[in-house]
């Protein structure tokens, strides 16, 4: 009796063994189907059996396809996102509440290279700025400005852009918040404001210092001319005068500058032949009384025939080099005007044997008000902007304009005009 009942319970025991294990892969088959989003089969699981396990199936499939159905609409909306995002230029970005990147559009790439695989990354491996990262939870936490610039460090190079941020819901089954990102690049903005700051500040000290001294020398006249001696007088009368020129130099080449950077800046080309046009210019240079102790010279390529340029400006370029090599060259400088034909342009390059230019200065010299030698140029009557002017024209020409020099070797300008000036 007790060897049958152990016999039956052994029975039992393989039966439910059986069953358990039937149901332990049915239960895998269920898993993969759901992972895999795949329709479950009653097929799939042979080992499983009852109204409640095929309940369990139909229950099991119709989430299967509730959730395939959420992805794909999901997916459709992130497309559609991106799609209508992708033409916009300003950038647009999306993190969950894990601070991971859903969505990101081109522009993004635009303003900050270096993000080039964003989507799914964590914001800050993308994006380097302790300040952006501080504005995400200001406005995850309702605290945050309507807009705010930062300050971007990006591989040596400082970006501005100005952060717009607004919570949304979550575009997947989650149930935290997402925040969406407006950025709008400034950098170009930011580098504007601060070169009219600096040139309202330059102006304002170029045109001070003049101005308190014809106003001082002024007084003094005024006070006492009947009692000052004629010589004195003469002298103070001079230095008015000088100063006075001084300041007509700086407007005229302020006004200058202005209608060179106006949208039309008065450019009027004409067919000219280029050599005897700049020898009649150095021709004139070498009969003024200060150009007495310079030597200047002339090697034109007898190649250089015509040249669509803006005659006046041309002069007005070549005027302020030899201006310059006059002024800061000692006597005995020897100035050389080279022309020469290269591959679609005709290159003029005006070179002295003076004192040079310091290595340090050189990539500045082309910077409005930018003085090598500060009270020496003023002495001179430099204004600070001639080679501005200089590159300006230039520039208007479609060309392009640098300077050379080693400390002791002299300088050498190299201007370059296109052949066939652009449209």
């Amino acid at each position: 009796m007790l060897e049958t009942l152990v016999v039956v319970l052994l029975v039992a025991l393989i039966v439910t063994g059986a069953k358990l294990a039937g149901h332990h892969r049915a239960l895998r088959s269920v898993r993969e189907a759901i992972d895999h989003r795949q329709p479950f089969l009653r097929k799939d699981a042979p080992g499983a059996s009852g109204r409640e396990w095929d309940r369990f199936c139909v229950t099991a499939n119709e989430l299967i396809e509730q959730i395939s159905a959420l992805e794909k609409t999901q997916t459709s909306q992130l497309t559609q996102l991106n799609v209508t995002l992708g033409s916009l230029k300003e950038a647009v970005l999306v993190v969950d509440h894990h601070n991971h990147i859903m969505l990101a559009n081109n522009s993004l790439q635009d303003i900050f290279p270096a993000a080039t695989q964003a989507i799914d990354e964590r914001l800050e491996v993308v994006l380097h700025s302790v300040e952006f990262l501080n504005y995400v939870e200001a406005v995850r936490n309702g605290e945050a400005q309507p807009h705010q610039e930062i300050e971007f460090a990006e591989l040596n190079e400082t970006r501005w852009v100005e952060v717009t941020g607004t919570t949304i819901p979550a575009l997947d089954s989650s149930n935290g918040q997402w925040v969406l990102f407006v950025l709008h690049d400034v950098t170009r903005q930011k580098a504007l404001e601060r070169v009219r700051k600096e040139f309202v500040a330059n102006v304002s000290h170029e045109l001070r210092t003049p101005l308190a001294v014809i106003k001082g020398y002024i007084e003094t006249l005024v006070e006492g001319h009947q009692e000052m001696d004629p010589i004195d007088r003469q002298r103070f009368l001079g230095t008015i005068q000088r100063h006075t020129d001084r300041l007509n130099s700086l407007l005229e080449d302020l006004l200058t500058l202005s209608r060179l950077e106006s949208v039309n800046p008065g450019l009027e080309r004409e067919s000219i032949e280029l050599r005897p046009h700049i020898a009649g210019i150095l021709e004139d240079y070498r009969s003024r009384p200060h150009a007495e102790d310079h030597v200047i010279v002339d090697d034109l390529d007898p190649a250089i025939d015509r040249l669509l340029v803006d005659p006046l400006k041309l002069n007005q370029v070549l005027s302020n080099l030899l201006d310059n090599a006059l002024k800061y060259t000692p006597p005995g400088t020897c100035i050389k005007v080279i022309g020469h034909l290269r591959a679609g342009e005709v290159e003029i390059r005006v070179s002295d044997n003076g004192p040079g230019i310091p290595s340090g200065d050189l990539p500045h010299i082309f910077e409005r008000f930018y003085r090598v030698e500060k009270g020496r140029s003023r002495e001179k009557g430099g204004t600070g902007l001639g080679l501005s002017i200089v590159k300006h024209i230039v520039q208007l020409h479609g060309g392009q304009v640098l300077a050379k020099s080693k400390p002791g070797e002299g300088v050498t300008f190299v201007l370059s005009f296109p052949l066939s000036p652009p449209h």
